[in-house]
């Protein structure tokens, strides 16, 4: 089906919603060592198991309308979901290995590039100059500050060497399951059904480790509440708004546009762990501040695809939907 091309107005919109959701997401890091006890698999399960399961069950009436498109296009789902499954994950090790610094930044700063491979390859869109500058200009950035905590860390150089290594793997499936939900909205499902259905199934992928690593949750209070935290805001009410922005900008887009959490997740962990920054990392800081302004500046930052005149995008009633109340 073919729809409007994206408005500079809403894409200004979605780039908004994915800023406030990169905020939330910021926080992640940071309030997992509030639960030293708490093992990565445990934390990364329950944050994105719970959530993800959370945004099936709110999403209910659009999947039972969307079923027969989801069931069409059933491999875009499961390569979605095993995203979510493997990506939190890979992410919470990344940070447990490397720092929460260097495990943000690692796993965001490569999740555009594998975005706009996947654009590139899969739906054969051209990469806007737009795109370009905010990618480069991000990853550039990410490298700077990720330079300058390499250190001051306290991880040995193995523990570093292999938190870098499962960072990249967590931007390639966050990459993922961007395009899948991005995917299954312009091909019919709907926002809260593509959300739902790639999210619900990952949810339950993630079950199984959460029931096996997951006894030092319910251990202590403190631990219970971070997690509890994590499901519900930067994951269930993040993820809502997230996928509110992908009806107005594209995957690439959207994961470039996420780069400013692994800042959010530095100044916190400056502000809050004690950890420290050096000039070169305050610049870095800056150039993602940059990439916010190019984005936001930019004509209607989308390619369009190979032998098309226009790119289509989803038109269901959704698209003009507000988000929830309550939505990051």
């Amino acid at each position: 089906m073919t729809g409007p091309k994206p408005t500079a107005g809403g894409q200004l919109v979605g780039i908004l919603a994915i800023t406030v959701t990169s905020l939330l997401w910021g926080t992640t890091g940071t309030a997992a060592t509030f639960a030293p006890d708490v093992g990565p698999l445990a934390i990364g399960a329950a944050a994105l198991g719970i959530g993800g399961i959370l945004q099936a069950l709110i999403a209910v009436p659009a999947l039972k309308r969307s079923w027969p498109v989801l069931v069409k296009y059933k491999g875009t789902v499961l390569t979605g979901a095993i995203g979510v499954f493997v990506y939190p994950l890979a992410f919470y090790s990344s940070m447990h290995l490397a720092g929460v610094a260097i495990g943000s930044v690692v796993s965001l700063a490569s999740a555009p590039l594998a975005s706009g491979v996947l654009e590139r390859f899969l739906d054969r869109s051209r990469l806007s100059c737009w795109w370009v500058l905010a990618a480069g200009t991000g990853v550039v950035g990410s490298v700077m500050l990720c330079a300058s905590r390499m250190g001051s860390d306290t991880a040995s150089s193995r523990d570093t060497v292999l938190g870098i290594g499962v960072g990249l793997l967590a931007g390639v499936s966050y990459a993922g399951y961007t395009w899948a939900v991005h995917r299954l909205i312009f091909l019919g499902a709907g926002r809260s059904a593509s959300m739902g259905g790639v999210f619900g199934a990952g949810g339950l992928l993630l079950m199984p480790v959460l029931l096996i690593t997951g006894k030092p949750l319910v251990e202590s209070a403190e631990s219970f509440g971070v997690a509890a935290y994590m499901a519900l805001v930067p994951m269930f009410i993040g993820y809502l708004l997230f996928g509110f922005g992908l009806t107005r900008v594209s995957a690439s887009t959207a994961t470039t546009v996420t780069l400013t959490e692994p800042a959010i997740a530095t100044l916190l962990a400056v502000v809050i762990v004690g950890e420290r920054l050096d000039p070169l990392g305050w610049a870095g800081l800056a150039l993602l501040a940059v990439v916010l302004v190019i984005l936001g500046a930019a004509p209607t930052n989308v390619g369009e695809r190979e032998g098309e005149g226009g790119r289509r995008e989803a038109n269901s009633e959704e698209e003009a939907t507000p988000a929830p109340a309550r939505t990051p």
